[in-house]
């Protein structure tokens, strides 16, 4: 009999660690960097149905402007890494764009994959995952704020009240530009890896704007975290490739992640 009773309070043990796990994780987010890149060529429209499918929270994705002022989808502000083609995005056209190949470079059976607009991943997407916007190269598009806040205003994602739509950006200034023109739009400051970390000083200045600090994953640390977080802002670093990095990021109590391979998470 007391074997039972040792079995049975073992058991119960059991469903309430799993239970209070799955209650500290329940708002942790899963973002799929430019979709699920790992497995798909990356701010392409399969990358981003790959994320859904995996089920990310959001997918972080990269706007860009092309000649003719269109927001387009891409991270780097040349074609050449991600496409069958050479040059500055700034330099084509929207519909020179539309005829590149955005993923053969990632494998054959991607081939046709076309570089989205904006419009496009909001229309198919919005309402199924999060997004996460990343403003490129502002000093190469010196409108890009005001264009980004009209064509979310056109989709009128700017009064969200559920976090739906966040817009990030390593450029302190732009967020502050951006937050003039649509006052609700939650906001991320993305910061690179720096020997000295971010100051309390920084934190301050910061929290008078922005809701995330989305930090290099090499700067995480428990106690980065919990200042961070004492700032009431939320941190979701980036970007995440391995499984290791998913237990330290965890154990250090990070609010989200920013990772390849959104899976790894649910694993």
């Amino acid at each position: 009999m007391g074997g039972v009773k040792l079995y049975i309070n073992s058991f119960l043990k059991n469903i309430l660690r799993l239970t209070k796990s799955k209650t500290a994780t329940s708002n942790f987010l899963v973002i799929a960097h430019r979709g699920a890149s790992g497995y798909t060529p990356e701010n392409t429209m399969a990358a981003f149905k790959k994320a859904l499918e995996l089920k990310a929270d959001y997918i972080e994705l990269d706007v860009q402007m092309t000649k003719d002022g269109k927001l387009v989808v891409i991270h780097d502000s040349n074609v050449s890494r991600t496409t069958n083609s050479e040059g500055e995005v700034k330099d084509f056209t929207y519909q020179e764009l539309k005829k590149l190949d955005a993923g053969q470079w990632f494998h054959m059976k991607f081939s046709g994959q076309r570089i989205p607009s904006l419009q496009e991943v909001i229309s198919e997407f919005h309402g199924k995952l999060g997004l996460l916007i990343e403003i490129k190269n502002p000093n190469l598009y010196p409108n890009i704020a005001e264009v980004l806040a009209d064509e979310l205003k056109k989709n009128n994602l700017h009064n969200l009240e559920n976090n739906e739509v966040i817009v990030q950006s390593f450029d302190f200034e732009l967020l502050q530009r951006f937050n003039k023109l649509v006052p609700n739009i939650p906001l991320g400051l993305l910061v690179k890896y720096r020997v000295h970390g971010i100051s309390n000083v920084q934190l301050k200045e910061w929290s008078t704007l922005v809701q995330y600090i989305n930090p290099n994953k090499a700067l995480v640390t428990k106690k980065l975290v919990k200042r961070i977080q004492s700032y009431k802002l939320k941190v979701m670093p980036y970007t995440v490739r391995d499984m290791k990095s998913i237990k330290g990021l965890l154990d250090a109590k990070v609010d989200g992640i920013v990772t390849d391979y959104p899976d790894y998470f649910k694993k």
